[in-house]
């Protein structure tokens, strides 16, 4: 018969469960960043007035809606 301590027991388990918690955030985190950058994909700042918009059209240059403007697709930083 295998004998093991309390001690032992209550380690096994704490890191069970915190190697568990750990990964469910990791996976959580992946998955709200993914979903934040798909969000953000055709948002479009405007380089005159700041103005963010979206624009899902294919156009490489797209106009503001504010200014008129021309602006170049850039990526946005979340930050």
């Amino acid at each position: 018969m295998f004998h093991t301590s309390l001690t032992l027991l209550i380690f096994a388990y704490l890191f069970i469960f915190l190697t568990a918690v750990f990964g469910l955030w990791i996976w959580y985190e992946v998955k709200r960043q993914r979903r934040e950058r798909f969000a953000v994909r055709h948002r479009v700042r405007c380089s005159i007035c700041a103005f963010l918009f979206e624009d899902a059209s294919d156009v490489a240059l797209p106009r503001c809606p504010r200014c008129g403007s021309v602006n170049e697709r850039e990526r946005i930083s979340l930050l």
